[in-house]
């Protein structure tokens, strides 16, 4: 069977600090939304929102 390329990957980026701290996938069939995530920016050492930005690649 071949692959579903509906999967995208993406970045997380940090609102504070504007660093791109994460990667991840996502279906953009099903999750046509921005992702907006709390996660730890390293940088700032404590949780922040990180939002969904174009990987370039």
């Amino acid at each position: 069977m071949a692959k579903n390329n509906s999967r995208v990957k993406i970045g997380l980026k940090c609102s504070e600090s504007g660093d791109i701290n994460y990667t991840t996938t996502k279906n953009s069939k099903t999750t046509t939304e921005k992702l907006e995530i709390k996660k730890y920016c390293p940088r700032l050492r404590k949780h922040t929102v990180h939002k969904e930005v174009k990987l370039k690649s």
